[in-house]
């Protein structure tokens, strides 16, 4: 069963004449819009292409309070998907939660991303949805990268395959200022104490070649580079 959370606004049902109230997140609807805006931290790929729009988030709460089984109801299938399920689980523990509450039940969140204006002043639809089809199709390209320089840490690789692969990176523009770009942005991750998706963007910088996050990976992901 699926519920659409109204941001803040504690609603009432009706079944059979009892009357059940819906969580509520601590501080009401400007508290969540604010914790929401001021956690995310704008995918790269979307940001330097001027992705937008609103990601649907379905997820569960414990008696707690705390996020749990978060998915995405709706999203177009990219980076923004991942950044919205990140955010949503920022939220656990933070929420007010009825005795009454079915635990069962799904919670709706719509997650909103406007780009950065200034950079994207001339962005069209047409652009935008040019990007989001770039971005589905150079996964496999990107998977190949990233399985390449797994197998290459644990002595498995072809290593006559790595100018293929160096070629590859190229093309997907994995130069130094995006690595650069990820570690800024899995230190603002670090910051609001979110160390899963900080070790996230850290292990793919480990996984396409570049040994820039070890020392992170070292200090707080616990595994060896």
């Amino acid at each position: 069963m699926i519920k659409r959370l109204f941001i803040g606004i504690v609603l009432a049902m009706s079944i059979m004449g009892v009357a059940y109230a819906q969580p509520a997140f601590k501080g009401g609807q400007q508290a969540l819009d604010e914790f929401i805006k001021s956690k995310i931290v704008y995918p790269e790929y979307s940001r330097q292409n001027c992705i937008s729009g609103v990601i649907n988030v379905a997820f569960r709460l414990d008696k707690n309070g705390n996020v749990t089984d978060a998915k995405i109801q709706q999203g177009p299938g990219i980076d923004l998907d991942d950044e919205a399920l990140r955010v949503i689980k920022l939220t656990s523990g933070m929420w007010q939660v009825p005795a009454d509450h079915v635990g069962s039940t799904y919670l709706v969140q719509p997650i909103r991303f406007d780009p950065n204006p200034a950079l994207c002043r001339t962005a069209t639809a047409k652009d935008m949805q040019a990007a989001i089809t770039d971005y589905r199709n150079r996964q496999e390209l990107q998977n190949a990268v990233t399985n390449y320089y797994i197998n290459k840490y644990q002595g498995k690789a072809d290593l006559s395959k790595e100018p293929i692969i160096i070629a590859l990176k190229k093309q997907l523009g994995f130069d130094d200022e995006l690595i650069s770009d990820i570690l800024s942005q899995a230190n603002e991750k670090l910051k609001q104490k979110d160390l899963e998706g900080a070790c996230t963007d850290w292990t793919f910088i480990r996984n396409i070649g570049s040994d820039k996050a070890d020392s992170f990976i070292q200090q707080y992901c616990n595994k060896k580079p």
